[in-house]
């Protein structure tokens, strides 16, 4: 029994060791609930430099802080959404935009998936055409002479 009560007690500790350790929540004060509004859709857009596919206002990474600090200092300062955004991918590159811009360098990522589509409904297509064409063709002289002969065989008493 105190070998139970003593795991349970260490298990609890580390528990708690882990919430202490895993930082504090960072608390932004808005005085109006669009720009709260613009704050956690900006964060949530913006992918952390260090982490792996992970938004900032997720990551505890220090550079994600940093980057909070600036998108909260930029809006507090009546900065437009893109203009934020654009702030960003100055300093760190495309790769923080979870929705990168449509460029020349970005053409086939947006127009790929579009462009498998309708490859697919081509496909589909063609299919479809192919498998009604071969089940409507008419029989052959001999396949109409071997169907024959095996439904007379049938008759025959």
């Amino acid at each position: 029994m105190a070998v139970i009560r003593l795991t349970l007690t260490g298990f609890l500790l580390l528990l708690m060791a882990g919430m202490v350790h895993a930082g504090a929540i960072e608390v932004r004060e808005f005085d109006d609930p669009v720009m709260e509004q613009r704050y956690r859709s900006l964060t949530a857009s913006l992918r952390c430099p260090t982490c792996e596919n992970q938004a900032i206002n997720d990551s505890d990474a220090p550079v994600s802080r940093d980057m909070r600090d600036r998108v909260y200092e930029m809006l507090m300062a009546d900065r437009a959404d893109m203009e934020i955004r654009d702030h960003m991918v100055e300093r760190f590159g495309n790769y923080v935009l979870y929705n990168p811009r449509l460029e020349g360098r970005t053409y086939l990522l947006w127009g790929l998936p579009a462009g498998l589509v309708v490859l697919g409904g081509i496909l589909v297509v063609l299919v479809v055409r192919a498998r009604r064409n071969a089940s409507a063709r008419a029989l052959s002289v001999e396949e109409r002479a071997r169907l024959d002969a095996l439904i007379n065989r049938g008759r025959t008493p």
